[in-house]
């Protein structure tokens, strides 16, 4: 399994992005999708998750200005960034959870990681 994330890059405060984050390989047992950012000194953190029937969750920071989306016959996630801010400058990393086995175990793969960059 692989993930290629993409998407990013520099905007201005109140611009808009449009990240992707492609899956390959194995889709058997894939489940919930999810954009996590981790910013220059500080920890990664959850930004968005949806789950393989569209049930979505945002941190409260982004929400109201970020959209979370999947495609699934094309086994890619999308985060629609509006009005972004300052301090959405991170490094944004997709994760996909697979759920496989009985009893199951659930593994975690993460993507590369992709720049996203707000000048004030």
């Amino acid at each position: 399994v692989q993930l290629q994330a993409s998407g990013g890059g520099l905007v201005q405060t109140g611009g808009s992005l449009r990240l992707s984050c492609a899956v390959s390989g194995s889709t058997f047992g894939m489940e919930d999708m999810a954009w996590y950012r981790q910013a220059p000194g500080k920890e990664r953190g959850l930004v968005a998750t949806i789950t393989s029937g569209g049930d979505t969750n945002y941190a409260d920071s982004v929400k109201g200005r970020f959209t979370i989306s999947r495609d699934n016959a094309r086994n890619t996630v999308y985060l629609q960034m509006d009005s972004l801010k300052p301090d959405d400058t991170a490094v944004y990393y997709c994760r996909v959870e697979y759920v496989i086995g009985n009893p199951s175990v659930t593994y975690h793969y993460w993507g590369q990681g992709t720049l996203v960059t707000v000048s004030s």
